[in-house]
């Protein structure tokens, strides 16, 4: 497998008051893990702008003129209590999301087998008109509007782990049949959306709501038994990653159990899902994760099961319909 890792300089000038989680030392500990050796064969690089067109797929027109405008301005500033601005936070946003973007040009166009972009901010709390929780540009909704409209994806899955849900994500693509949204999460936790019960307007949107103190053995029940088969059915062209490590047992921000090997486990299952339906093609963007040991473990495994070759092909059988 021949694996893309995107990361830029840039992330780490937008600058969180002090104390706050989501901090510049979270992309330095992913990228200190990732100089082992056996990631040598990573193919890296730096992480481009976005441009205009792939924000406004995501975001309405309107957001994405008022966020280039208030990120810009020089000085702190805040969009809401949990989301600080700083001088460094516009491009550190536009990269983020331009990571999103080239990373589905490589994988879509077969120069690379998957992709994995650790950036900052993150990006799935951002609604179509809305930054929260962290997040301005939402970096998993440019990718797959990528996929849809320039490449031309008839159906784009994706899966996000985070421990928190992706309200933002799930807004975005509410009403696009064409898209599948697979949430597991911690319930009850902010954003206070994820119910099983929010089903999406084409029944696309998949909800795992996961109460504190779930551990990797039921978290795996729950993905085999409820969210993999459904990506699988889907017959994604591209599968997406929204890749938060904050369920991680020694996180500050959720009360859910799970080791990286879980996360590795996880990454494993979907390369043999991508193997099997989409030519492998994968594209995983960091969201969450803020204890600092338990996000580098959990990044290292994920990164590491992507490089891996898939398996035997789990889910073939199912598949030949």
């Amino acid at each position: 497998m021949t694996t893309l890792h995107l990361s830029h300089t840039a992330a780490l000038a937008h600058l969180a008051p002090p104390g706050h989680p989501e901090r510049a030392d979270r992309i330095r500990v992913i990228e200190r893990s990732l100089e082992q050796e056996r990631f040598a064969s990573l193919v890296r690089e730096q992480a481009p702008g976005v441009t205009i067109a792939a924000l406004t797929r995501a975001h309405a027109e309107t957001y994405v003129a008022t966020m280039l405008d208030h990120l810009g301005k020089e000085g702190p500033a805040r969009t809401d209590d949990d989301t600080p601005v700083a001088p460094g936070t516009l491009e550190a946003a536009l990269r983020g999301a331009g990571a999103a973007m080239h990373a589905v040009d490589e994988v879509m166009a077969g120069r690379v087998s998957n992709a994995f972009s650790a950036m900052r901010p993150p990006g799935h709390h951002a609604g179509r008109a809305r930054a929260s929780g962290f997040c301005f540009f939402n970096n998993v909704a440019v990718a797959a509007r990528q996929a849809r409209v320039v490449h031309g994806a008839g159906r784009v899955a994706i899966l996000d782990w985070d421990a928190h849900h992706g309200d933002g994500t799930q807004e975005i693509f509410w009403e696009d049949a064409g898209v599948l949204y697979c949430s597991t999460h911690q319930w009850p936790l902010y954003p206070g959306t994820g119910a099983a019960s929010e089903r999406g307007a084409h029944d696309t949107v998949v909800n795992v709501p996961l109460p504190a103190g779930t551990d990797g053995t039921h978290f795996r029940e729950a993905l085999d038994a409820a969210v993999l088969p459904r990506i699988a059915a889907f017959r994604p062209d591209l599968i997406l990653i929204s890749a938060g490590f904050d369920a991680h047992w020694r996180d500050p921000l959720a009360d859910l159990d799970l080791t990286e090997a879980d996360f590795g486990w996880a990454t494993r299952r979907v390369v043999d899902i991508a193997d099997a339906v989409c030519g492998g093609r994968i594209v995983s963007l960091l969201e969450g994760g803020y204890d600092l040991i338990g996000l580098a473990r959990s990044a290292e495994a994920h990164v590491a099961a992507l490089m891996e070759p898939a398996s035997t092909g789990r889910f073939t059988a199912s598949l030949a319909i």
